[in-house]
């Protein structure tokens, strides 16, 4: 047989007559995608992802998979317009793609937790394997799991169903546990040392988090907090009532045990200057929080008796004497005010929360709020304060009453003062709960940039500011925010710190396409055919009296039985197949939109009658290798296609179900499968 010579992407290159372009780029190490081509299966060229462009005659693109090599010929495989080629090919087929790479629990979780593998866990009695499964992205389950407005049980498909699933709680299970059993949370060995060093300014969820990550990376982690204890604003502008100080201790302690060193009441910018560290270490994280009160700009707000929400739960967390007397009116509408208000009420004041909206606008997690009304917190809606003065026996609040205009930039209406409906209430204390800001001055002399929000301005994906080697993350870099995406914001910074380190390019945490099959609302209803209802656990709590009483931790936990039945109700969204499908890792590589393409969309269908083999037509790209494997490698056609252009579907000929056809469930169709259409059950294939 004779060789060929040609020029793939200006490389000479001789291979033997007949073979293939695919084959000789590959020879070359070029990594052309191909959806359609199998070993073992004649070319079939549907997909068209393997395209190149060959020079001369019209410079057309061609399926490298099937076209032979020629003398002289000169091909591009990669770049310019062919990757705009594949690109249009692939953002082709997902446009077309009934399926979910991630669960939508994990996908709208800040932190990508693996809701679905921790809860199979749990439900085959694995918790200990459930929390070092957690631990991949978080090493805070417990805290989270007490505290997390759970944004993921809002996109739960057991809504659907019935109730979502309590995703939240089952953390928390998991990682008390472990307590049970191991007594402290397990860390993986930390990888050899790298003689590396990284100082972190700040003890809170984003810092340790961060250094959590960066001390099983090897590298030596020193973290400078102001305070005597770790935990940021999860000890400090959360009550122990619903986050106690064993779980913190408990969380953040364990990573001081990998070697992180914390120097405790040191403050940057007082006991050693920013500017220091950057000397001393190879990089550095800010991770200083969002420790400021904002102002409620009215009159007389300096007077005695009037506190900062963080600063009344800042006190109460130190063991510090805080005496609000018998009547608090707390102004705000978020959680923190939620939390000063319950804790008012803990210290035996009456509580009265003042917001400027309607309930319908408020912030404030839905279940904090019943948890305060419960509690006997009162709400006075539309109301917004204007002054305060000292009285003989405390305060006088002057308040007007609002009502709702046109939304604002958040999206929530805007209120409008009533004329002539002020009025003035007496009270004791008063709490200012209406928002946080970052404190920057500790590290100014880093020259960092900041945002016009006061915020720390980094790269939203690698979290490095505007002075290389030096990152942010947390609240100071978001502005206030909630304790799961300030976690989540740690640990991907610390992944853009071991790039930094190992001198490669600062890229980031890598984000993988995710193909969704759409809102919760507009999932179809078959996908919920033949699931039995079944009620959601609910959490025991202490009695009223106890929680109105003490700081007392509220929720007492789940049983064993009762976690382990409420794992068993999760629907398993999502794909087997997400960690090995081609046609995901071809759509990140190129930047797949699947959205691009508007129009009809194949719906939701699922043979799921052969013991052995689970076919998903919405997930197919009618690449065929399914049947010409069945019928090339096995000799049978079990798998055929019906209809024609975009409305053909691959499935058992006739309209029969798998389990009535002569598949001996072998496998060879799954083998070749490059999405999760067609899939092998129970571990069998």
């Amino acid at each position: 047989m004779n060789d060929v010579n040609l020029k793939i992407n200006g490389i000479d290159v001789t291979v033997p007559q007949g073979t293939t372009i695919l084959e000789a780029a590959r020879k070359l190490g070029f990594d052309i995608p191909t959806l359609c081509n199998a070993q073992g299966l004649q070319p079939f060229t549907s997909c068209f992802v393997c395209a190149v462009k060959v020079e001369g005659g019209k410079g057309n693109f061609v399926p490298s998979c099937a076209t032979k090599v020629r003398e002289g010929m000169v091909v591009t495989v990669e770049g310019g317009e062919v990757d705009k080629a594949r690109k249009m090919c692939i953002n082709l087929l997902v446009s077309d793609h009934c399926g979910d790479c991630m669960p939508p629990c994990q996908s709208e979780c800040p932190a990508n937790i693996p809701i679905k593998d921790f809860m199979a866990l749990v439900a085959e009695g694995k918790e200990l394997e459930a929390a070092d499964k957690i631990r991949e992205k978080t090493p805070f389950a417990g805290c989270l799991g007490r505290i997390c407005p759970r944004p993921c049980e809002d996109q739960c498909r057991r809504t659907r169903v019935e109730e979502p699933m309590s995703i939240c709680y089952m953390k928390r299970y998991i990682a008390d546990t472990e307590k049970k059993q191991k007594g402290a949370p397990q860390f993986p060995t930390p990888a050899p040392a790298t003689g590396k060093k990284v100082a972190i300014i700040g003890a809170g969820p984003a810092g340790m988090a961060a250094a959590c990550y960066l001390a099983l990376a090897g590298h030596k982690v020193t973290v400078f907090e102001s305070h005597a204890k770790s935990g940021g604003m999860l000890r400090y502008g959360i009550p122990y009532y619903r986050l106690p100080d064993s779980v913190l201790m408990d969380e953040f302690g364990a990573i001081e045990k990998l070697g992180v060193e914390v120097k405790y009441n040191t403050a940057i910018g007082r006991d050693i200057k920013a500017k220091e560290l950057e000397k001393d270490f190879d990089a550095l994280l800010i991770a200083a929080g969002a420790q400021g009160s904002s102002s409620m700009r009215i009159e007389g707000e300096k007077n005695q008796g009037i506190y900062a929400g963080i600063e009344v739960l800042g006190k109460v967390a130190e063991g510090q004497k805080v005496d609000l007397g018998t009547k608090t009116f707390i102004v705000g509408g978020g959680n923190t005010a939620i939390d000063a208000a319950r804790t008012a009420v803990r210290l035996g004041s009456k509580a009265i929360i003042l917001y400027r909206r309607t309930r319908a606008e408020m912030p404030a997690s839905d279940f904090e709020i019943e948890e305060a009304l419960a509690e006997g917190v009162e709400i006075q809606y539309l109301t917004a304060p204007l002054a305060a003065e000292r009285t003989g026996d405390g305060l006088a609040l002057k308040c007007i009453r609002m009502q709702l205009g046109e939304p604002d930039a958040s999206g929530r209406r805007s209120p409008v003062p009533v004329e002539g409906s002020e009025f003035t209430e007496s009270c004791t204390s008063i709490i200012a709960a209406i928002g946080q800001r970052v404190l920057t001055d500790c590290f100014a002399d880093l020259g960092v940039e900041l945002t016009k929000r006061g915020t720390v301005a980094a790269d939203p994906k690698t979290y490095m500011t505007s002075r290389p080697g030096i990152f942010a993350a947390g609240d100071c870099q978001s502005g206030a925010d909630i304790a799961v995406r300030a976690a989540a914001a740690g640990r991907k910074a610390a992944y853009s710190i071991n790039q930094y380190l190992a001198g490669e390019e600062v890229t980031g945490e890598p984000v993988l396409f995710n193909s969704s099959m759409g809102p919760l609302n507009e999932v179809p209803e078959s996908l919920f055919e033949g699931k039995e209802k079944a009620a959601r656990i609910t959490m025991p709590v202490i009695s009223m009296d106890r929680r109105k009483t003490s700081f007392e931790e509220i929720e007492t936990g789940f049983t064993q039985e009762k976690a382990r039945a409420e794992a068993q109700r999760c629907l398993k969204c999502g794909c087997e197949k997400e960690k090995d499908c081609k046609l995901r890792e071809y759509a990140t590589r190129y930047g797949a939109d699947a959205h691009l393409f508007k129009g009809e969309r194949r719906g939701y269908d699922r043979d799921d009658s052969h013991e052995d083999i689970r076919i998903e037509t919405g997930k197919c790209i009618s690449c065929g290798s399914c049947v010409r494997a069945c019928a090339e490698i096995k000799g049978l056609n079990i798998l055929s296609f019906d209809g024609r252009g975009f409305k053909t579907r691959m499935h058992a000929p006739f309209g029969h179900s798998l389990v009535d056809t002569k598949c001996d469930g072998c496998g060879e169709c799954v083998k070749v499968c490059p999405t999760g259409a067609i899939m092998g059950k129970n571990g069998k294939i």
